[in-house]
């Protein structure tokens, strides 16, 4: 994990965009890193939904969160960009939280300014910061639990008046922040991302969600300032509009016909290829029979 961890930070320094697509489950994360994405964010609004059937309001533990993140790690090889919240408490819970992720396989980490507990900005309309100060100290306690130096911390401002996402931004990567991170509703237009870039000397993290601004940027605009861009919530919504559509279309047919369904099913025998069935099978044969060795 350390080497991939190494190459990651040389890539956001460095490198071209880190493209990540969103993760909610380890079969989501899965299907990511069998993309052509580069990396997994795994996202706590589609992790909340997934896990408890609820909005992101914080509801969810860091162990739950550390536990889905374990899991997305035991089946992928990609570096996975962990949604960390706000750390789950005071900056004792904030130095925990990062050294549970580090150890789950987290490459990397996002940390928001938002009071404890959060209210995601993709739903909720206003949100409530935490003093600069109370800001500044989860920082430093994530950057000093840290055990390995290359784990990065991407430093989330959800500060909706752009003076002030600029000033905390600037003050974030003072403190040590790899990356900033602003929500889309702050900001609203290139211009202002190339501001914020140079504000805070950072190379951002970019998150890019259908309905928002964001969706007018190019390519070439986001790769000019994001060292981190994803898609942290497209394939949670294209997931439950599949399956609504093809939910109500069998319920109105209840029948064995499976035929012209909105959105075709993945033919069993690719889902079997995909989750790695044969490989297992394999595997417990061998030591069946005894030639495990």
């Amino acid at each position: 994990m350390t080497s991939s961890r190494q190459a990651l930070r040389q890539r956001i320094t460095h490198g071209p965009t880190l493209w990540c697509g969103g993760a909610q489950d380890a079969l989501s994360a899965l299907l990511v890193d069998q993309s052509d994405f580069d990396g997994i964010f795994s996202t706590g609004f589609g992790i909340s939904a997934a896990l408890l059937g609820q909005p992101d309001m914080e509801l969810y533990t860091l162990s739950e969160n550390v536990a889905t993140v374990n899991r997305m790690a035991n089946v992928v090889r990609k570096p996975i960009f962990v949604d960390a919240d706000t750390g789950y408490g005071s900056v004792l819970n904030v130095a925990r939280a990062v050294r549970e992720f580090e150890k789950a396989g987290a490459a990397a980490l996002q940390l928001e300014d938002q009071v404890s507990p959060k209210r995601c900005p993709a739903a909720a309309p206003t949100s409530t910061l935490v003093s600069m100060d109370d800001a500044l100290a989860r920082i430093k306690a994530a950057l000093d639990a840290r055990t390995d130096p290359d784990l990065l911390i991407v430093a989330r401002t959800d500060a909706q008046d752009p003076a002030e996402a600029l000033e905390r931004a600037a003050r974030y990567a003072e403190a040590g922040a790899d990356l900033i991170q602003p929500i889309s509703r702050t900001f609203g237009s290139y211009e202002q991302l190339v501001q914020l870039r140079e504000t805070c000397g950072r190379r951002l993290s970019l998150m890019l969600m259908a309905g928002t601004w964001m969706t007018a940027l190019t390519r070439a605009q986001i790769e000019s300032v994001a060292a981190i861009a994803s898609y942290p919530i497209a394939s949670l919504l294209t997931t439950v509009h599949t399956v609504q559509a093809n939910l109500r279309e069998l319920a109105r047919r209840r029948s064995g016909d499976f035929a012209d369904l909105p959105f075709a099913q993945t033919p069993m025998a690719e889902f079997k290829d995909l989750i790695g069935w044969h490989a297992l099978e394999e595997k417990q044969a061998r030591y069946e029979a005894g030639g495990a060795r």
